[in-house]
């Protein structure tokens, strides 16, 4: 009687219909055509600006920075959204008919000339666009991030959700789940770059901008075909309410002594069921200032039947949300600084390509702008070698499901990223000695005769610490974030990436003031790359890495993974163990 009670409670809690891999082409299809949209615009924007717009170099490059910051920022707003009021499938849904409209909107620009200035004429100055033409275009721009903001932390989450990690059949392929969004995303991408971007050039706008949105149009179709099927988790409040009120309650009872038995401190069973439907988080001795917020005192009336005052008195299984949280501070840090170095690719390793000799045969010339293929090729090529070799060698060592523990994943690809930054310096001598062998080191748009092939190494290398780093990072944040602020903690991974972003500019910027000589001398000059030192401020980026894989190092040294108490069908609940979330 106890155990059907036990599962009507589960199912209640849980609206579960099938979930699993049937859902994944249906999930897999939103977030490819999503990504074929992102790159397949933002790997040519420049060009649709300045060629179609009319728009100068500056404007345009500000004007995709700016709605390229505002995408990487509206994640945030979007998992607050699903993890609080809407759901993940509803987030999704409404956010991918919010991308749609942007990019109809878009592509009917592309196609329609009145939304578009006329063609430039001979020698003539360029006419710019109107204002009303601008408006389409900021608008369209400003869908897109909105969109964008409801599909990159939910799409991943609730993938991973469709996996019932109480049940040991399913529960070992969540981490399978994580390496296949990662090659799916990156196939996407590579279509983009090369297919997309092909069609932009020689086929027209309209259909270049066109394909990814009739794309998009039928993934959001699927998607809400497999309704049926999915595995849905009911949002459970405010989390940043949650995290606030625990604050709030630590710092009002600042001045009480610490309870000398965490047994004491305040549990609600039934106040915490729909944040805890996968086990509770248990006590932990961390930061224990926090756990004022969880202590009973005169003024908190427990023994009613109603709910404490939460900006009073917390539970600690929220209490632990909040220490869950901070603990996973440092290590989200230390991921920024690998997209830093990441970032370069497309900024002075594409500059590098330009001066390099990038025919394959005679006729045909690979595009500078198409070298973060190779990019792309190693890192899908590392994916796939992972999950069906390296992790059944390392089974046999470790003994894990996964192979290794993300924590170790993620230190693999810091590794090799400090090896990426480190060779593309000495290939960067190597080109600067043709330079100079050649008599070029004055001509800055002269063609260096050295094969582009010299900088493959160095995105090859980028891609597999890629493969090691972002997806360990990834899984991170699933695993070890409160199962009530999954979608937050996704956003977290994308804010990692814009800041990491953000980091390259101001290093560049930096870098390039404090680097200038009186005679002129750059380590990054404006105009000619062969009179720069490129290879220092990669050496700088080098050393850089060292110091925060260092960093990273420690951070994982002392992390401490996040307990669950665990409720067996066999057992009564405080006789129940306490099971590491990481599962490893």
């Amino acid at each position: 009687m106890e155990k059907m009670e036990e599962s009507n409670k589960k199912e209640n809690n849980v609206k579960r219909q099938k979930g699993g891999m049937i859902t994944m082409p249906f999930i897999f299809s939103n977030e490819v055509c999503e990504k074929l949209a992102v790159v397949g615009f933002n790997a040519n924007m420049i060009s649709y600006l300045t060629t179609q717009l009319h728009m100068p170099l500056t404007k345009a490059a500000n004007t995709l920075t700016n709605f390229g910051g505002t995408a990487s920022l509206t994640p945030l707003l979007g998992a607050f959204i699903a993890d609080a009021y809407a759901g993940r499938f509803w987030t999704l849904t409404v956010a991918s008919i919010i991308y749609q409209i942007g990019m109809t909107s878009l592509t009917l620009s592309a196609i329609l000339p009145q939304f578009r200035p006329p063609p430039c004429k001979g020698e003539e100055v360029c006419q710019q666009a109107t204002a009303g033409q601008l408006a389409i275009l900021y608008g369209s721009l400003l869908l897109g991030a909105l969109g964008s903001g409801g599909i990159r932390p939910c799409v991943v989450a609730f993938g991973a959700d469709q996996f019932d990690e109480t049940d040991p059949k399913q529960s070992t392929k969540t981490w399978k789940y994580f390496n296949w969004y990662y090659f799916v995303m990156g196939v996407s991408i590579l279509v983009a770059v090369t297919v997309l971007v092909y069609i932009q050039d020689n086929i027209g706008w309209g259909w270049g901008l066109g394909i990814p949105t009739i794309a998009m149009f039928l993934s959001i179709i699927a998607f809400i075909a497999g309704y049926p099927l999915y595995r849905h988790m009911d949002p459970a409040g405010s989390p940043f309410t949650r995290l606030l009120q625990v604050s709030v309650a630590a710092f009002k009872k600042r001045k009480l002594t610490m309870v000398t038995d965490p047994h004491l401190l305040y549990r609600n069973e039934e106040l915490d069921a729909a944040i805890s439907i996968g086990g509770k988080l248990v006590h932990t001795k961390q930061m224990t200032f926090l756990d004022k917020a969880a202590t009973v005192t005169q003024e908190d009336d427990v023994k009613s039947s109603q709910a404490p005052n939460l900006w009073r008195l917390n539970t600690v299984h929220r209490v632990e949300e909040l220490k869950s949280v901070i603990r996973m501070g440092p290590i989200w840090a230390s991921g920024i600084l690998l997209i830093t170095a990441y970032a370069q690719q497309s900024t002075f390793s594409l500059q590098q390509a330009k001066t390099m000799d990038r025919h394959l045969t005679k006729s045909f010339e690979i595009p500078a702008g198409s070298m973060s293929v190779f990019t792309m090729v190693f890192m899908l090529s590392t994916i796939a070698l992972y999950d069906r070799v390296l992790v059944r060698i390392a089974r046999r060592f470790t003994g894990l499901d996964r192979g290794i523990t993300f924590l170790h994943r993620m230190g693999i690809g810091f590794v090799i990223s400090v090896l990426a930054t480190l060779v593309a310096g000495f290939i960067e001598i190597k080109r600067k000695n043709a330079a100079f062998a050649h008599g070029l080191q004055d001509k800055a748009h002269g063609i260096i005769p050295i094969p582009v092939f010299w900088l493959v190494p160095q995105y090859a290398l980028h891609g597999i610490a890629e493969a090691f780093m972002s997806i360990g990072h990834l899984e991170f944040f699933y695993d070890q974030s409160p199962e009530s602020m999954r979608s937050t903690a996704t956003a977290l991974f994308w804010t990692s990436i814009s800041v990491g972003n953000y980091v390259s500019t101001l290093l560049v910027s930096l870098v390039h003031k404090f680097s200038a000589g009186p005679d002129g001398s750059n380590w990054l000059p404006d105009n000619n790359l062969n009179k720069g030192k490129l290879e220092y401020f990669y050496w700088l980026l080098t050393g850089l890495q060292v110091v925060n894989l260092l960093y990273y190092i420690c951070c994982a040294k002392l992390y401490t993974f996040k307990p669950i108490q665990i409720y067996s069908e066999d057992s009564e609940p405080e006789k129940d163990g306490v099971e590491l979330a990481s599962k490893v």
